[in-house]
């Protein structure tokens, strides 16, 4: 069993930077992916960015990147999501999500073990 947790989330003005982050205890693996996904109000959960702790290859969806960075800390088990250049449209609740042998990083259903989310809120 695998449980997220998140932290790091708030309030802030159009281009400035939050720093999210997710901590995963029990079970860990050097086949696990971690990523997050948001979702805002009336809309469906989507994709944001995913690290593999093989190797650390990265993956974002084409709305983040160049803005987020996203990085993991083997020995702690943990995840961050560097969010720079923030814009209204980032608004959501982020969900850090991690999966075993995740071959399609970018579904939901890859990923086994969920968080609760954490708000991040963009004020124009």
């Amino acid at each position: 069993q695998v449980q997220p947790v998140e932290s790091g989330g708030g309030l802030v003005q159009v281009g400035g930077s939050l720093r999210l982050s997710c901590a995963a205890s029990g079970r860990t693996s050097s086949n696990q992916a971690m990523g997050w996904f948001r979702q805002a109000t009336g809309q469906e959960r989507e994709f944001v960015a995913t690290v593999f702790w093989i190797g650390g290859q990265t993956i974002y969806s084409d709305s983040v990147k160049g803005r987020f960075t996203i990085s993991r800390d083997k020995n702690k088990n943990t995840m961050t999501l560097q969010m720079n250049k923030l814009e209204p449209e980032d608004t959501a609740v982020y969900f850090c999500a991690v999966g075993f042998g995740v071959n399609r990083a970018r579904a939901q259903e890859a990923y086994s073990y969920w968080g609760q989310g954490t708000q991040v809120t963009v004020s124009s």
